[in-house]
């Protein structure tokens, strides 16, 4: 399986699905987000309504989107986006 990912407003966004076999939605969608000063976020799940899906390559774009709204988000409007360290 190759691993969907693209850059976004010079962060690089990583899908991170995953299998759970069993149920009719077996994908969970996620992201992984790297800065260019080479922070990374842990995994982000999509929210609870929206976080699994049937299809595959339908998780995969839809954890892409919503990386990048995290983006958009982190730099224009502040939101935290990556753990501060202790």
């Amino acid at each position: 399986m190759s691993t969907l990912q693209c850059v976004h407003r010079n962060h690089t966004i990583v899908a991170d699905v995953f299998e759970h076999p069993g149920i009719p939605t077996p994908w969970a969608a996620g992201c992984h987000i790297t800065a260019p000063d080479g922070q990374t976020t842990r995994r982000i799940a999509l929210p609870a309504n929206y976080a699994f899906l049937a299809e595959l390559e339908k998780a995969q774009h839809a954890s892409i989107a919503h990386g990048r709204w995290l983006v958009d988000q982190y730099l224009d409007n502040g939101r935290e986006l990556f753990r501060k360290s202790a």
